[in-house]
Parts: structure tokens; C-alpha cells; sequence
């Protein structure tokens, strides 16, 4: 399962009021485990910078001037994406600039279906908030001491964070290889029935234990598990 957590800046709130993309940021998930894959680009709005929103990201005018155009960035960007679900904290602004710009390239916009909104998410899960990505760090003790201001791909990189969080904590962080899942016991044998023992495919250990018993023990415990007859299950499994 392949996700994308998922942020932009832009000049403004209202795409089809005249604001304009300006930054997007990825960070890629496949089963719930960053790969390190990420994807980031600054894009030239083609107009000025408010007051109001540089004061949020920083980004002005001039750094912008001579970064590509979001037509140019958009093949790249869509490939990238490709059909991995984008995990966003509030969807809904996000994907209004990016569809919009998307559209007005005639390019493909992204569905609904293929977005997960973690502002619902949180609001589900904590219904007296507050909810926003600073408010759900601090629940949730993520280090977001860098962000003195908002950054597509760092917010990208915290918001994966608040989101693996939320759906089951820092346990599948353990999983440092998405191979290996099936192997440390994260989803078991498919071809295995429930409470079999192939449902959990526990590797060997390098070095056996050595035992614990002693050898008059280990008779002790034959003679006693051979006489309670064939239906035993320590003779099933070989105990």
C-alpha cells in the first residue's frame, strides 16, 4: 500500500480568486513505513506575494521568480503521485489548488477518493480538539521544533508522523523493512488458517538456546506427555 503525506503553500485561501500555488511537498509511505522517498518543488506564482501569507512560509516574490512554472512541474509531479492515496491534514484546501492548477494545465485532477483527510481523522478521534498539525504534535509528542514557519516538505514530514500516530502508533515504525512485515508477524501466512501455527512466520534464531532442562527432566516430561495418549498436543506439533 503505497501513500503520499502531503502538503502545499500558496499565496492565499481562494485558487480560483487569484492565488496561486507556490510550494508542494511529499513524503512517501508504503505500508505505513517512510521510505525516504520524498518529492519537493518551489513553484513561481507569477504574481506578488501578501503581506499575510509570507509571514506564514517566507517564501517571497523574488526567491520565487525563478522557479519553474507549476505546467512545467506537472507530469512530473503527476508520476510521482501516480495512484498512491495523498494524506493531507485539511484535504479540502490543499486539493482546491492543486486540482485547480491541474485543470487549468489540462491535466488529470486527483478524486476525491484518493485522498485521506487527517483533519477528519483527528476530529474523530478527538472531538473536543484542538486539531490543528502544531495541537496534535504536541498530543502526540512529535518534535516539531523546526517548524518556525510552515514548509511544504517538512510539514509533509511531521504530518506522516501525527498520521501513523493516529492510525496505530509507533509500533509499525519498528518494521524498519515493509519486506519484511510478513516475516516479523505483521499480517502472518496467507495461506495459513487462523490459530495455526503458520499464521506467525518467526524467523530462527542464529544461535539455539541452549536448554533449560536437565536430562533426567526432559525423560521426566517424555514419559508424562506420552502417557496422555495419541490426541496430545505437544505429539502434534512435536513438543
Amino acid at each position: 500500500m503505497r501513500e503520499i503525506s502531503f502538503d502545499t503553500e500558496t499565496t492565499g485561501l481562494n485558487p480560483r480568486g487569484g492565488d496561486r500555488l507556490v510550494e508542494i511537498g511529499g513524503v512517501e509511505l508504503i505500508n505505513h513505513v517512510p521510505t525516504g522517498n520524498s518529492y519537493h518543488v518551489y513553484i513561481n506564482p507569477q504574481r506578488d506575494m501578501p503581506e499575510e501569507a509570507f509571514r506564514v512560509h517566507g517564501l517571497s516574490a523574488e526567491f520565487l521568480s525563478d522557479k519553474p512554472l507549476f505546467e512545467q512541474v506537472a507530469d512530473e509531479f503527476l508520476e510521482f503521485v501516480g495512484d498512491a492515496t495523498l494524506v493531507i491534514h485539511n484535504a479540502a484546501f490543499d486539493m482546491g489548488f492543486i486540482n485547480f492548477e491541474l485543470e487549468k494545465v489540462g491535466r488529470r485532477i486527483i478524486p476525491n477518493t484518493q485522498v485521506i483527510d487527517t483533519l477528519e481523522i483527528a476530529r474523530r478521534k478527538h472531538p473536543t480538539g484542538p486539531n490543528s498539525l502544531d495541537a496534535l504534535c504536541s498530543r502526540y509528542g512529535i518534535d516539531n521544533s523546526k517548524r518556525v514557519k510552515h514548509g511544504a516538505l517538512l510539514d509533509a514530514e511531521i504530518l506522516a508522523e501525527v498520521y501513523l500516530e493516529m492510525i496505530g502508533g509507533k509500533q509499525r515504525a519498528l518494521i524498519l523493512d515493509p519486506d519484511e512485515e510478513d516475516s516479523l508477524g505483521g499480517s502472518g501466512d496467507a495461506g495459513s488458517e487462523p490459530g495455526e501455527l503458520g499464521s506467525f512466520n518467526a524467523r530462527p534464531r542464529p544461535v539455539p538456546l541452549s536448554a533449560l532442562l536437565r536430562d533426567d527432566e526432559f525423560t521426566a516430561h517424555k514419559a508424562f506427555v506420552d502417557g496422555m495418549g495419541d490426541g496430545a498436543l505437544w505429539k502434534k506439533y512435536g513438543g
